[in-house]
């Protein structure tokens, strides 16, 4: 605790003669150290204590500010050391400022009552009219919301979560509000019950109200010019800028808002980014990204997803008010001009194009196209898993992770191929294959949840599907015989046999974790036990199941082995390995060469349009080069090609470690 002592009458005096003022010069306090010389037109009210001003500040321009106070009221604040306040229009009130803290050309900043700072405050996600609130807090996860959305089914576990909320709620409610150190706020409204982390910089900002901005040293956060935030709470790392509108919105870390953004009800989780559209009721999971001013996201569930300009969805089918939603799953794309009529759910991986009113659900037929073809959808499995540009999103979501806080919120998964997709193909199989037993293998159409598949559509996606179970499978066998050198059969069959029984069923995708369901009921069973009864530690069971991710993939891949292959794990041998290792190469190359077909259209003739303006067509194959590069040297490309090497010596260095077995 920090000792402070009373003003002397020579302070005092020389205080007065600087034009400042107190109601009682016996409530202000200041620190060993302090002098009078920077304090100048100030008011003190209430009970202030104050630091001492030694040091000054170097703003752009080179221009040097010495700390201190000029043209302000204080009313029952602390300020720190070597802090500058100044030009604050009318007070600040109620607030504990941090050191070295930088205030200028401000209307008001105060706490008008005890206040949670945004934390408990409700958030009308995914359906406006309510039912699947999710209660803010500093440390909401994507997954904490995602249960809190999705699990009304459970009311006690709701009702047990709200508590948790609460509890934290109402501990971190206070009448006095906290400007951390090393802050910068400039040229800005009114602040009003807003706390304020470390490092954070505020400028031109219009209106905070009733918030927590959780910046920090190492993730520091930026509110720009313009922005109106109410009932919000930003994470560490993000920035929210250029006429941002926020109302009762949680942003989380590492997030991007800008360009006039405008949300309501939403929640965005890490790196999400939303520039110039809307957002109302929407749950936006990590790398949820818009950029176009003419796209609405409405009463949605997404995640890695990337919104096309013009997309929108209507959440009234009825006139009974927007009672509906819809999930687009993990990594699923819209196109340009998109629409679709909620309720409808699109599985992962996949594009949407065009308009869509029949309410599909797509969810067991990942990695397709939704194609609307005379207002009818036609669906093309599997298809998304050839694309170039399917594969390229899986590669830029880890450079892309902007998080640089240790105290990470959200547990990202970032795998294309995992038990949550390849289950999904496994019923897609079985789908495809029941449609063509029951209408006929020469049956042109096929239908399915209100959508088309064309008889060639049907026949490629069972061969997408069954190409990307071998390349799962493969992967994850190879990976398990990985560097041991094998005296016997025995030694492999010991070797494949799972580290535990976790991980034999179905799993979930919450929000970015991909996880085993058993244990996400395991984990909400004991929340509704009263077991686990703090946010701290719910955030940890999710940190433990996203670390032991692998061990319990290769639970499911090893269950799997036997259904796919149909062979014994318990009794398995070199040989059978060696077919299997074959086949997920066949698998890999084959899936690379489609990818690099693919990449190839990229640079075709067609591609090439609009290059070389006023020359021929040699020049405009220089141009086009020039710009965009050659097809073999392209990155991309190579790293395929580089892809197929690696793959095929990793097999080949798997056959003859085992061969001398068979």
């Amino acid at each position: 605790m920090r000792n402070y002592r009373n003003l002397t009458e020579d302070e005092i005096l020389q205080l007065k003669s600087q034009s400042c003022l107190a109601d009682n010069w016996e409530s202000v306090w200041v620190a060993e150290g302090f002098t009078t010389c920077f304090v100048h037109h100030t008011r003190f009210s209430g009970e202030v204590k104050l630091g001492r001003f030694d040091s000054e500040f170097i703003l752009p321009g080179g221009i040097k500010k010495h700390s201190g106070l000029r043209h302000v009221t204080l009313h029952n604040a602390t300020v720190g050391d070597n802090c500058c306040i100044e030009n604050i229009q009318n007070y600040i009130a109620n607030y504990e400022i941090g050191n070295d803290t930088f205030i200028e050309n401000v209307d008001i900043i105060l706490v008008d009552s005890c206040s949670t700072f945004g934390n408990g405050t409700e958030i009308s996600v995914l359906n406006e009219t309510g039912g699947r609130e999710v209660w803010m807090n500093d440390k909401l996860s994507a997954h904490q919301a995602y249960i809190l959305a999705l699990y009304r089914h459970r009311p006690e576990l709701i009702s047990r979560m709200k508590k948790i909320t609460d509890y934290y709620a109402s501990k971190h409610a206070s009448t006095v509000g906290s400007i951390g150190s090393h802050v910068m706020i400039l040229n800005t409204g009114s602040i009003k019950n807003v706390r304020i982390g470390d490092y954070c910089r505020i400028e031109g900002t219009c209106r905070l109200r009733n918030g927590s901005i959780n910046s920090n040293a190492v993730a520091p956060v930026h509110i720009g010019h313009g922005v109106i935030c109410d009932d919000f709470i930003i994470s560490s790392g993000s920035h929210v800028n250029d006429g941002t509108v926020l109302s009762r919105c949680f942003v989380g870390q590492a997030c991007q808002l800008g360009h006039n953004y405008s949300a309501s009800d939403s929640l965005f989780f890490s790196n999400c980014q939303g520039e110039n559209g809307e957002a109302c009721a929407i749950f936006a999971g990590p790398y949820t990204v818009t950029h176009h001013k003419s796209t609405l996201l409405i009463a949605g569930m997404f995640s890695f997803m990337n919104a096309g300009s013009g997309s929108n969805q209507s959440n009234h089918m009825y006139k009974l008010g927007p009672i509906h939603q819809g999930t687009l799953e993990r990594g699923a794309k819209t196109t340009s001009d998109s629409y679709i009529l909620w309720p409808a759910r699109v599985g992962a991986f996949s594009l949407v194009m065009g308009r869509h009113v029949n309410h599909a659900d797509t969810s067991n037929l990942p990695f397709s196209y939704l194609i609307e073809q005379g207002n009818t959808t036609y669906l093309v499995p599997g298809v998304n898993l050839r694309s170039v540009g399917t594969i390229r999103d899986a590669q830029k979501w880890p450079k892309r992770d902007k998080r640089t806080d240790p105290h990470k919120l959200d547990f990202i998964n970032y795998n294309l191929l995992s038990p949550y997709t390849i289950q999904k193909m496994f019923k897609g199989l079985s789908i495809l294959r029941d449609l063509k037993r029951v209408s006929g293998e020469t049956s042109e159409i096929y239908s399915y949840q209100s959508a088309k598949i064309k008889n060639s559509s049907l026949n490629s996606g069972m061969k997408y599907y069954e190409i990307a179970i071998h390349k799962f499978l493969g992967n994850s066998i190879i990976k398990r015989l990985e560097g041991i050198n094998f005296q016997t059969n025995e030694d492999i069959r010991q070797r494949l046999k799972p580290d535990t029984s976790i991980g034999c069923g179905e799993w979930v995708d919450i929000s970015g974790l991909i996880a085993p369901k058993s244990e996400i009921e395991q984990l909400l069973g004991a929340i509704e036990s009263g077991e686990v009864d703090q946010l701290k530690t719910i955030n940890a069971r999710f940190a433990e199941m996203h670390e032991r991710y692998y061990t319990y993939e290769w639970t499911w891949a090893y269950s799997k082995i036997q259904g796919f292959y149909g062979l014994n794990p318990e009794t398995i041998t070199a040989e059978e390995i060696i077919g299997i290792v074959k086949s997920w190469r066949e698998a890999v190359v084959g899936l690379d060469r489609m990818v690099y077909d693919d990449a190839r259209k990229e640079f075709s003739l067609s591609s090439m349009t609009g290059f070389g303006a006023d020359g021929s067509r040699h020049e405009m194959k220089q141009d086009f080069e020039q710009v965009r590069g050659d097809f073999e040297s392209n990155p991309f490309v190579m790293a395929v090609l580089q892809h197929i090497d690696d793959k095929t010596a990793l097999g080949e260095e798997l056959i003859n470690r085992i061969g001398q077995l068979v």
